[in-house]
């Protein structure tokens, strides 16, 4: 029996769920987090199958919902995590109060990196900026990969995350400032 332009809803998952998975874990970067959502997309569009009309393929329509409902997920954590982050108790201003002087100057002359668009071609500056973002909280490596990577602009990103602008610069600021210190402590002396 046929369901309709979105087909048998029990064959979603055998047909579909390993490229709902590897999206979902790519923009969430967390196994749970990513099973979670998908079992959500698919639950929504069992409930929505009668609206879909047939103009795309069924993958593109559900990753159409997952899109959807990885940004709700988004939304969600950012109204529920607080500016301090939970995952970093002792907040960015040790780390300020640490690497700058009451002037806001660096304490510490920084390490010379060389060349920053030579560096993005070596694959060993990429790693070590990914094992940096790995390491930061996720709500700010997030915000950063949506800014920075994407290019996503302000106004995008913080209707999103249900964030404001101010919100995102600050985040923004403690982001690169931790991920400044983390490739200086991991780079240093590898150029």
């Amino acid at each position: 029996m046929n369901d309709g332009p979105a087909g048998m809803p029990e064959s979603w998952l055998s047909e579909h769920g390993t490229a709902l998975y590897r999206y979902a874990l790519a923009q969430t970067r967390d196994e749970h987090r990513a099973e979670e959502v998908v079992q959500e997309t698919l639950l929504a569009a069992l409930e929505s199958r009668s609206r879909f009309a047939g103009n795309a393929s069924v993958r593109t329509w559900l990753i159409s919902i997952l899109k959807h409902k990885l940004i709700d997920l988004f939304r969600r954590e950012a109204r529920e995590t607080p500016l301090d982050d939970p995952d970093d108790p002792e907040g960015t201003d040790a780390l300020f109060d640490e690497r700058f002087n009451a002037s806001g100057h660096w304490r510490e002359q920084l390490a010379e990196w060389g060349n920053p668009e030579e560096l993005l071609e070596r694959n060993q500056f990429l790693e070590i900026l990914q094992r940096c973002l790995d390491a930061l909280p996720k709500r700010l490596a997030r915000l950063f990969w949506l800014r920075e990577v994407m290019e996503e602009n302000t106004e995008t990103v913080c209707q999103e995350l249900s964030i404001t602008p101010t919100n995102l610069w600050t985040m923004l600021y403690r982001t690169r400032l931790r991920l400044r210190e983390c490739v200086d402590q991991n780079w240093a002396g590898q150029v």
